[in-house]
Parts: structure tokens; C-alpha cells; sequence
């Protein structure tokens, strides 16, 4: 009787380290999934990639570019290995004013044509506290690419939206000096000073959804 008590503690063990090492498996299994690299579109209709620049040294003139692409892949254990890809139409530049834009598009600016478009690459990303990191990459713009570094708040959770897309959020900002792009076009003002700012102030702001 003591031997087959022992036999029978025996195979319930070994069906209890089956099903323990099934259920370990299967764990293992969903957090590989749920920590796996994923890949986020930019939500063009929901995103705004804006600019501001001084005039005359007293104001402000803010615009955006209307047409862009971009891709997060993110990865979720580690986010330092996430990289981020921007392209930006410069064709869809907009200040609000048809005749300025149209001196935007011109080869005294970004001379649209000749560069159709600007691009940011990243190199690198640093966790700089919570929920702010810092990517460094390489812009593009006007036949120049100058390295340049995004602050960023985000990116928020996950949420689904009414038809089930899963959405995060993240902004973005920047300052460039235009000047070291090519875009050195000014006018000297009668009180001193120039017509048009060096600085230029960047700020994305992006709808994300999962692929």
C-alpha cells in the first residue's frame, strides 16, 4: 500500500510539473508577444507638423507643412533600440498667406522643386526621465543634413479608437538654425536688425496607430 501511494504522489507530481511547466510556457509565450517590437504609423488627418520663426524682430510667424509620412518602430523592452522615420512634404508649406508660401517654395527659401522633400532619420534615443526621451537623428533639408535633437513627451498609452485602431500620442520639439541649411534669404531693416529670424522653432505634434 505504501508503494503504490507512492506511485500515485509520483504521477501526480509529475502532472502537476506538466501542467506548471505548460502554463510557464504559455506566459512565456504572451509576454514575448506583448513585448515584441511594433510598428506605428503617423495619423496624418489627426497629426501637426508646425513651425515658428520671428519677423521683423517683434512677431511671430507660425505655419505648418499639411503633408507628411512617418513610421515608429518602438520597441517595448528596451526603447533606446526604437528608430523613427519623417518625411515631410515642403510643397504643402502653409502660413496661412499664398503669395509668402509661394516665396517659401522659391529658390530664395526651400526651393521646393530642386528638394522636394525633408527628412529626419534617427540614430539614436535616450531615456531622459518619465515619459521624456531625447532622439537624435540626422534632418535633411534643402540638400543639407545637419544633426538635430527631438525632445519628446510621450508616448501616451495605448488606447482603441471607435473602429479599433490602437493610437498613441507623443509631441515633439526642436529649435534649427536655418542658416545651416542653405536657407540664408534676409533683408536688412532701416532700424537695424533683419527682416526674418535665424531661429526656427519646430514642433511635432502625432497621432500614432499601430500597424
Amino acid at each position: 500500500m505504501v508503494e503504490l501511494g507512492v506511485i500515485i504522489n509520483k504521477e501526480h507530481v509529475m502532472k502537476l510539473s506538466q501542467v506548471f511547466q505548460s502554463m510557464a510556457m504559455v506566459f512565456a509565450i504572451s509576454g514575448l508577444a506583448i513585448a515584441a517590437p511594433s510598428t506605428w504609423d503617423i495619423d496624418a488627418y489627426h497629426s501637426t507638423i508646425g513651425f515658428k520663426v520671428k519677423h521683423m524682430m517683434v512677431s511671430n510667424v507660425n505655419g505648418n507643412f499639411g503633408k507628411f509620412t512617418g513610421t515608429i518602430e518602438a520597441d517595448e523592452t528596451d526603447v533606446t533600440k526604437s528608430k523613427v522615420n519623417v518625411s515631410i512634404d515642403i510643397s504643402s508649406v502653409n502660413t496661412g498667406i499664398a503669395k509668402r508660401d509661394e516665396h517659401l517654395r522659391s529658390p530664395d527659401f526651400f526651393d521646393a522643386v530642386k528638394f522636394p522633400s525633408m527628412t529626419f532619420v534617427s540614430k539614436s534615443v535616450k531615456v531622459i526621465g518619465k515619459d521624456k526621451l531625447q532622439v537624435t537623428g540626422d534632418l535633411t533639408m534643402h540638400g543639407v543634413t545637419k544633426s538635430v535633437v527631438l525632445d519628446v513627451d510621450g508616448p501616451t498609452q495605448a488606447v482603441k479608437d471607435p473602429t479599433g485602431n490602437v493610437k498613441r500620442g507623443v509631441v515633439a520639439t526642436t529649435k534649427i538654425n536655418r542658416k545651416d541649411f542653405g536657407l540664408s534669404y534676409n533683408a536688412v531693416l532701416e532700424a537695424g536688425g533683419v527682416m526674418i529670424g535665424e531661429e526656427v522653432a519646430i514642433t511635432l505634434e502625432l497621432e500614432l496607430i499601430k500597424k
